[in-house]
């Protein structure tokens, strides 16, 4: 799941991003309007936190014009405000979610998944093929029957993989959903996770490589 942080509160900004990248997000970080803005029109997100008391535009501005663009983003609002009347402010203008400052951490990654659940169509509680078991939620993964330790992107391109239900994924698509824009597009950071996710999968290889097109789960 790649998502866009937008908070002016840098030290706030960096703690969230550092959480969630922990959680195997994808993560991009800016800290005003305009530039959220700008990496909207240019990336696919499948969720916004979006802070509402933002500099050079408001965050009620970047929500409304995210929403008018057509785009299935979702956007969750954060916000020191918690009287009522501001949540249905919020919400009105077209926030999916509203999460009132300070929160639990844990919290806003619900919140998030709930969102992602939202913003493309609700797969399985825990995703199955070719001998794998993989629960999103538990974070946990299986072969025939036998746990497999995978680090933090090898689970997510292998949750990418089995949501593609046997389509192959391409690398470049990889790279968008799995890294965030900071990843040299010429690197071979997928090859080299791939490598790994196969190695710790076994035998019979689960994984192969379409010539020209990327990868699946047969």
């Amino acid at each position: 799941m790649r998502i866009l942080v937008v908070e002016d509160e840098e030290m706030l900004a960096d703690a969230i991003v550092r959480g969630l990248r922990q959680e195997a997000f994808a993560v991009d970080v800016v800290h005003d309007g305009e530039a959220a803005l700008e990496r909207l029109a240019v990336n696919a997100y499948d969720v916004v936190v979006l802070d509402r008391d933002l500099p050079r535009l408001h965050g009620d501005e970047v929500c409304r014009q995210t929403v008018a663009s057509g785009t299935d983003v979702r956007i969750l609002m954060l916000t020191v405000s918690t009287t009522v009347a501001e949540k249905v402010a919020g919400l009105s203008i077209g926030a999916d979610d509203y999460l009132p400052k300070p929160f639990a951490f844990a919290e806003l990654v619900a919140r998030i998944r709930a969102l992602g659940r939202r913003a493309r169509p609700a797969p399985p509680p825990v995703l199955e093929r070719s001998g794998i078991r993989l629960d999103p939620h538990l974070r946990e993964t299986y072969r025939d029957g036998r746990r497999v330790d995978l680090s933090r992107k090898e689970f997510a391109v292998l949750e990418e993989l089995l949501r593609a239900d046997g389509a192959p994924v391409s690398a470049e698509a990889l790279l968008e959903r799995v890294w965030d824009e900071n990843i040299d597009p010429f690197t071979t950071i997928v090859r080299v996770t791939m490598r790994g996710l196969r190695r710790k999968l076994g035998a019979p290889q689960a994984v192969e490589t379409v010539t020209g097109v990327g990868y699946r789960v047969r």
